[in-house]
């Protein structure tokens, strides 16, 4: 099958459902390679199984931090990326504070990235730090971004998808202008067909996460 490897290379073929088996999370690793995306997306459970699978492969293992509600403690969080990058992930989604970014209390938002970041960095990983973009306002969103960049974040987030609401293009164009250039942009939630990611591309996504991956793919082919 032609497909588009470079629109390919931009998602994060995903699956966190809690009632994931075995079974279905070899599956998606085996499209993942036919497909050549950019990573498999899996709770830390299953690390294991998925970097072993993409052994020698260019597909990368991510898994999530603090998800997918964020409150759990730094300690936490930090012991849960040490042991996923231990395991074979080299792409760590961590979930803000929430409730610290909308108490006020931006300093230990920015703590608890900067400690996930640091943890992830031993391990030759990087950090997406997931914002959760339904719960947020305009401005919080922006300071959310703000505190990722000067954490260390190699990518923002927009969302878990255990929020009301996933990705938007208006708030991926927010999210870009407010950290520039020179860090990713994921879009993550709703985006299922080849229109949603070419709309989340063109708003300034540069990784987009999806459990709709391979219809996504294969509209390309069409």
């Amino acid at each position: 099958m032609n497909f588009d490897r470079q629109i390919a290379r931009l998602i994060d073929h995903t699956i966190l459902k809690p009632d994931a088996t075995r079974a279905e999370v070899l599956q998606v690793c085996g499209e993942a390679l036919k497909y050549e995306f950019a990573s498999v997306c899996v709770n830390s459970f299953w690390v294991p199984v998925v970097a072993g699978e993409l052994r020698g492969s260019s597909v990368k293992t991510c898994t999530v931090a603090g998800f997918p509600l964020g409150a759990a403690s730094t300690p936490a969080k930090v012991a849960e990326t040490l042991e996923a990058v231990s395991q074979g992930a080299t792409e760590i989604d961590m979930v803000i504070n929430i409730g610290a970014l909308k108490s006020g209390e931006p300093a230990i938002v920015e703590v608890d990235i900067a400690a996930v970041a640091e943890a992830a960095r031993q391990g030759g990983a990087i950090v997406k730090v997931i914002i959760e973009t339904a719960l947020l306002d305009h401005d919080q969103k922006v300071l959310a971004c703000q505190l990722s960049m000067r954490a260390g974040a190699a990518f923002v987030k927009t969302s878990t998808g255990f929020a009301k609401t996933g990705a938007t293009v208006e708030d991926i164009a927010l999210m870009r202008a407010t950290v520039g250039p020179d860090i990713g942009v994921k879009a993550s939630c709703g985006v299922r067909t080849l229109e949603d990611l070419k709309a989340m591309v063109a708003a300034g996504a540069t990784r987009v996460g999806a459990s709709s991956s391979v219809k996504i793919i294969e509209a390309t082919a069409a």
